[in-house]
């Protein structure tokens, strides 16, 4: 599938493949361009490699863990995680596609291989059929994220026409995909911002944003919510977030420490670590407050993609794209983004 990639994942062909298929994929593609990390560090790192091959691993079987304490052994990888493109080949047992079809999708977090390639390989459950109203640029931006906010506010949160909702780091691409899907869901938003991105956030249908470099949240927000997605993770956005609930409330953010907690001590030590960790969490917060905490993460939901891409089509769901890059220019894309010399959205073509 020919296509293009946000940051997480840019633009790239993608093929989608059942094991069974491999011998014919091998023989249609032999190879192909990739963005590789050979070890781990700044974007100074990435190299753009010729000819990597074609692998021969089914998308579901590759999935492990997160993080240094993962990756490092299998390096070097290809990053990426976004795509949007064109079907080059499928598996006997694909029904859901066909090849030429245009497509759009995003790769689990732990992916051991990217979409930062000319050919991808994704599962069924990980793409949909692309909306023809929006361009693989504007597309490639959207599914990583809109399907990490999916997972908060309608599998964690499971929210609710006439809820309150409250968004922490709207402006970001989490954060203004959080905001549109709750606004679609019937909610009323209120979201913390940088005043740049503030008149994008009202008009996205949030009825309150607020500056948190200007303005103190607590002074000027008033009442309770149902749900609190911080995407900041900070212990003062999670004090706030808390006491802002209603009993019954949800706080969730994507700054758990399952990551951290297994790159320091590994998986045998840190898994149990963070998940004594996040119990403990549970428990107080559900005694001293009575709302659930939720540590949130991306992960593949052919029903929650599906919604997306109805958003999307109907133009209820974007990610503004600021600049793009050609493949080749992935160190500058990454340097910039690391700078903060380009607020929003950055797409990979090839």
């Amino acid at each position: 599938m020919r296509g293009m990639r946000s940051l997480r994942g840019s633009s790239k062909a993608v093929s989608i493949f059942r094991p069974a298929r491999l011998s014919s994929l091998r023989s249609i593609f032999t190879g192909c361009r990739a963005v590789m990390l050979p070890r781990f560090g700044g974007p100074e790192v990435l190299e753009l490699r010729e000819n990597v091959p074609v692998p021969n691993l089914n998308p579901n079987e590759i999935r492990a863990g997160y993080g240094r304490s993962v990756f490092q052994p299998h390096l070097p990888i290809i990053i990426g995680r976004d795509v949007s493109g064109e079907v080059a080949a499928v598996g006997n047992s694909v029904k859901s596609f066909k090849v030429g079809q245009e497509v759009f999708g995003a790769l689990h977090p732990t992916a051991l291989r990217g979409t930062y390639t000319d050919y991808g390989v994704l599962s069924e459950e990980e793409l949909t059929e692309k909306p023809a109203s929006v361009s693989h640029v504007e597309a490639s931006a959207i599914p990583f994220a809109a399907l990490t906010s999916w997972r908060a506010l309608k599998s964690n949160a499971r929210i609710l026409e006439g809820q309150r909702v409250l968004v922490f780091g709207g402006g970001g691409a989490v954060g203004f995909a959080a905001i549109q899907i709750a606004v679609a869901s019937g909610c009323h938003v209120t979201a913390s911002c940088v005043g740049q991105t503030r008149e994008r956030i009202l008009a996205a249908g949030a009825e309150q944003a607020v500056d948190y470099t200007t303005e103190d949240i607590e002074m000027v927000v008033k009442g309770k919510f149902d749900a609190v997605l911080d995407t900041i993770g900070r212990p003062e956005t999670e004090r706030i977030g808390i006491n802002f609930l209603r009993k019954g409330g949800n706080y969730m953010t994507l700054q758990g420490e399952a990551a951290s907690l297994t790159d320091r001590y590994g998986f045998v030590v840190g898994l149990p670590l963070a998940t004594s960790f996040l119990a403990k969490k549970k428990i107080q917060y559900q005694y001293s407050h009575g709302v659930d905490y939720w540590w949130t993460y991306m992960r593949a939901d052919p029903e929650g993609l599906a919604e997306i891409k109805r958003l999307v089509g109907a133009g209820k769901l974007k990610i503004p794209v600021e600049k793009t890059f050609p493949i080749t220019e992935v160190v500058a894309a990454h340097e910039a983004k690391e700078k903060k010399e380009i607020p929003g959205k950055v797409v990979l073509e090839l």
